[in-house]
């Protein structure tokens, strides 16, 4: 059988008055993410492991922040394109597991939806996504509320 595992790992400044994106939800909350992208840092990560796996680089290399066109772009939409990708290559998501670490909100009450958002748009079952939530216990830039970052495993399986 042939199988490849990827890591991803993603960070973006959090700032008052942006809106807030995890997995292709929006989280009420009163900062958001600074980037050229909607700023969803865990699909970003999601991405990039997915990249990863295939040896292909990483979100940036296939995304540029450079390019007028991924300015304020849907992060689902840059994950459809890998998804497409990643088949293209000969391979299938087996399964999802990141886990996004910030202080504040609480995300408890947001990864029932984020989950069914990624499996979604994955097109693979819901058992086969994991999102966690972690807070940092204050500590780092997470901690001080003047970021976020989400790590992400992904197992992808020949076709």
């Amino acid at each position: 059988m042939d199988i490849r595992i990827g890591c991803g790992y993603d960070v973006h400044a959090l700032a008052d008055g942006l809106r807030l994106v995890l997995c292709g939800i929006e989280v009420p909350h009163t900062k958001g993410c600074v980037a050229h992208s909607d700023g969803d840092v865990a699909i970003h990560a999601i991405c990039d492991a997915m990249l990863g796996a295939l040896a292909l680089g990483d979100i940036g290399k296939l995304f540029p922040d450079s390019d007028a066109k991924y300015k304020g772009i849907d992060s689902t939409l840059l994950l459809k394109e890998v998804i497409e990708l990643v088949r293209y290559k000969g391979y299938d998501v087996s399964n999802i597991d990141c886990t996004i670490a910030m202080q504040r909100p609480k995300l408890r009450p947001h990864i029932d939806a984020m989950r069914v958002r990624l499996s979604e748009v994955v097109g693979i079952a819901i058992d086969r996504v994991s999102v966690k939530a972690t807070t940092t216990e204050h500590l780092g830039f997470e901690g001080r509320e003047e970021g976020v970052s989400t790590t992400a495993v992904v197992l992808l399986i020949a076709q």
